[in-house]
């Protein structure tokens, strides 16, 4: 019995000593996201991610996104991409369109580091609504949905923040199931 309590005892911290790796390297799209790496070396991994990574790079924004910043992006899924008219994402990533994905993706950024925490603090001291100005230029509001966050775009449009505080080291990812429009 002294031996079944030892290895209870040994799997329970082993369990403790993974449990604070797992929360600084979450999982988004099946891949570790690592707190080391920048926001373009982490989400090239993250299968969720696909279109967004190739919509960044048409538009030529791998080295913006690579170096120091710090930014904070709201990145949307497959699924969120998915969700555009049908042909929407083809016509994006055409050379002559570049002007407009770049409005589009640079309205998913936002200058500095800034965690649900701090939209959560900027929110209380606004009632209830958290405003963020974008490096494309417009704001977008957030406010509290649920236990996470809903944003508001210039259009009127809504996407829910599904992963929250995805550290990077070069600012921050929030993961969003809907693709915000300028």
């Amino acid at each position: 019995m002294l031996n079944v309590n030892r290895l209870v005892l040994a799997a329970l911290a082993a369990a403790a000593i993974a449990a604070p790796a797992a929360a600084k390297n979450p999982m988004v799209g099946g891949a570790a996201m690592y707190a080391t790496k920048n926001i373009v070396q982490n989400a090239v991994n993250s299968k969720a991610h696909t279109t967004l990574v190739a919509a960044v790079k048409a538009a030529g924004l791998v080295d913006t996104l690579s170096s120091k910043g710090p930014f904070t992006v709201f990145a949307p899924t497959n699924a969120a991409f998915a969700k555009l008219p049908a042909g929407t994402v083809g016509t994006l990533v055409k050379p002559e369109n570049k002007a407009t994905l770049t409005s589009i993706l640079t309205y998913h950024v936002v200058p500095g580091r800034i965690t649900a925490g701090q939209i959560a603090s900027m929110a209380a001291k606004h009632r209830g609504t958290a405003t963020l100005k974008t490096v494309q230029g417009e704001n977008l509001k957030f406010t509290k949905a649920g236990s996470g966050w809903r944003i508001t775009d210039a259009k009127g449009g809504s996407a829910r923040i599904t992963i929250a505080n995805v550290m990077q080291s070069n600012g921050v990812i929030h993961v969003i199931d809907t693709v915000l429009m300028p």
